[in-house]
Order: C-alpha cells, then sequence, then structure tokens
C-alpha cells in the first residue's frame, strides 16, 4: 500500500493542539503523526536520535518533548526497551478507512508489534468495529488461537483470514511469558523497596523541573534575538544547568543573558564570559550577584573609572599655538 498520512483538519481545533502545546510540541505532534516510520495501527519503531535529526532539536530536548507528551498532555507511550511509540488518538486522527486491504494490513502490522499493552492503549480511541475487532483480538492473544496445531478462532465479528500459519502462535505466547516475567520482577523490586513508587515520583518531580528550566532559557534565547538556528550555542548554553556550581543555574544563566540584551552581546561567548567570571568570584545565587552588583556601584574606584580621563599633555604657558600649521594655503 502506499505510505502517507492524511490528518483532519479538525486537529487544529483540539484544545490540547490550540491552546496547551508550545510550537514545538505543535511539530514534534505532526512529526509523529507523519513522520517515514508510521504505520496503519499507530504503533511503530523509532529511535529518538531519528527525531533529533529530523526536526534538527537536540536529544535531551527530544526527550524532554516526549516526557511532555507522555506525562502531561497524555498523547503518548513509549517503550524505551523494543523502541516502540503508540499514539493515543491514532484512531481519530489517522484511522478511518476499512476495507480489505486495509485491514489485511493492519493485521499484519499488529502481529509485529512486541509490547501488547500499546495495542491496548491506541484500542481506546478506533471508531469502526471491523478495526476495533482485530485490536481486541491481538490485546488478548491467549484468546485468539485455540489448542488445536494450526487452527486460528476468532469471534465472528471479526474479519478472518485465510492460510494464517503458526508463527505468530509462538511469538506471542513467548513475547505473554515475557511481560508476566517483568510483573513479577516489578512486585519483587516493590516488595524489597516498598518506597520505590515514592522514588519514581521524586524522580519525575526533578525531570520535570528541569524541563521547564531547559523550556525557560531556550524560549529567552529564541524571542531575543540569540540566533533560533544556533543549536549547538543552546546546547553549550544548557549544560551550565548540570555542569555548574551554581545553586540557581536556571535564574543565573537567564540573568546573563538578560545582561547580554541590555549590552546588545547577543552571542555565547559574552554569556559564558559572565558566567565564568560570576563562578570564580563564587557567585553562586541571583543575590549574591545583585549585592556584588551593588556593591560596586558604590565603591569610589568604580566611579571614578566612569569619568573620562583627559588624554596628552597640557600647553605650557607662553606658547603661541598656531593651529593652521602645516596647512597648505
Amino acid at each position: 500500500m502506499a505510505k502517507y498520512r492524511m490528518v483532519r483538519i479538525n486537529f487544529w481545533m483540539n484544545p490540547i493542539v490550540g491552546e496547551e502545546m508550545t510550537a514545538d510540541e505543535k511539530l514534534f505532534y505532526i512529526y509523529l503523526l507523519t513522520n517515514q516510520c508510521t504505520t496503519q495501527i499507530g504503533i511503530y519503531r523509532i529511535l529518538k536520535k531519528q527525531i533529533a535529526v529530523d526536526l534538527g532539536f537536540s536529544l535531551e530536548y527530544i526527550e524532554s518533548l516526549m516526557e511532555r507528551f507522555f506525562l502531561h498532555h497524555k498523547l503518548i507511550r513509549y517503550n524505551s526497551e523494543t523502541r516502540e511509540i503508540a499514539i493515543k488518538n491514532w484512531g481519530i486522527e489517522i484511522l478511518s478507512r476499512g476495507g480489505k486491504p486495509v485491514l489485511d494490513c493492519i493485521y499484519s502490522e499488529l502481529k509485529e508489534v512486541m509490547d501488547t499493552t500499546l495495542i491496548s492503549y491506541v484500542l481506546e480511541f478506533i471508531q469502526k468495529q471491523e478495526i476495533r475487532s482485530l485490536y481486541e483480538a491481538f490485546c488478548e492473544p491467549e484468546n485468539m488461537y485455540s489448542d488445536k496445531e494450526g487452527s486460528y478462532e476468532r469471534d465472528t465479528n471479526i474479519h478472518t483470514y485465510e492460510d494464517v500459519d503458526d508463527t505468530p502462535v509462538s511469538h506471542n505466547t513467548i513475547r505473554g511469558q515475557e511481560e508476566k516475567e517483568k510483573e513479577k520482577q516489578k512486585q519483587q523490586q516493590k516488595a524489597l523497596n516498598p518506597n520505590i513508587e515514592n522514588n519514581s515520583e521524586l524522580d519525575y518531580q526533578r525531570k520535570n523541573q528541569k524541563t521547564n528550566h531547559v523550556k525557560a532559557i531556550i524560549e529567552f534565547w529564541d524571542n531575543n534575538g540569540f540566533g533560533l538556528s544556533n543549536v549547538n550555542a543552546k546546547e553549550q548554553l544548557l549544560s551550565w544547568l548540570d555542569d555548574s556550581n551554581f545553586l540557581q543555574p536556571e535564574n543565573v544563566v537567564l540573568k546573563a543573558l538578560a545582561i547580554a540584551c541590555s549590552n546588545n552581546k547577543r552571542k555565547l561567548n559574552y554569556v559564558v564570559g559572565i558566567l565564568k567570571n560570576w563562578e570564580n568570584e563564587s557567585l553562586l545565587t541571583v543575590e549574591e550577584i545583585d549585592s556584588f552588583q551593588e556593591n560596586q556601584k558604590s565603591n569610589p574606584k568604580y566611579k571614578q573609572s566612569t569619568h573620562l580621563v583627559p588624554s596628552g599633555r597640557d600647553i605650557p604657558c607662553g606658547v603661541d599655538l598656531d593651529l593652521t600649521a602645516g596647512e597648505e594655503k
């Protein structure tokens, strides 16, 4: 089948898209719905690095976008082990047509999904019953196949297929055993460490806070003329969030950017120079920086340096200075 994706025009009427998403998030969402790795089922394998290359963003920024789409917008799920991503609204945004060719394609692609929980996730917003039936069958693989070798049983409402071999049986059986083993390991971890859920919540809060810091700095950079396409400079500046001694790295970086703007020096080197000076002076918070600058302004030496100093030598008394000497007449 030809590979193309048709997005409905009411995509832009979605309140999440129209009111909550930033410009980068809208681009990211459209990319997830239409990129070259997409399938008919809304579940496909893709590497985060590939997304970063295609969109021209850093890998760290892509990870922050995926985290926001998972935790805040609740529009995707991503299995980092199988590298599979699932689009929650695929059934609304893209999947609308039926017919045997489409169903054949859906069936063959559902067989390839490694994390079957993603199938249940996409199923919720699929409207056509004949397509829903296919998804439902793969959500419960143990009910799809009978104990008789070579036979294939499903409900009468499900679209039937001819010449189905035994390969999917073993594939789904192994996959089901792997899922049970993973769940068992999770239960054992919870028993050994009762605070594991609390720790996960703390990790989420930290990651979410860092995401907000990154977003604030990038927005300031982009909105104040530092260079929208200068990705390398942004990445170097963001490294100060993790690799500096500042106690309030986000606020300190934003202050350095503001100073660069006020001096009309919108260059990475200038901002980094400011940050290095503060770090060398052990000024690790915005309050310490403000206090240091106030003290400098009240220092007489600082005031003296702001006055113009005359250059050259005074003219001795009694000397008649001819200002026209040397000019041609």
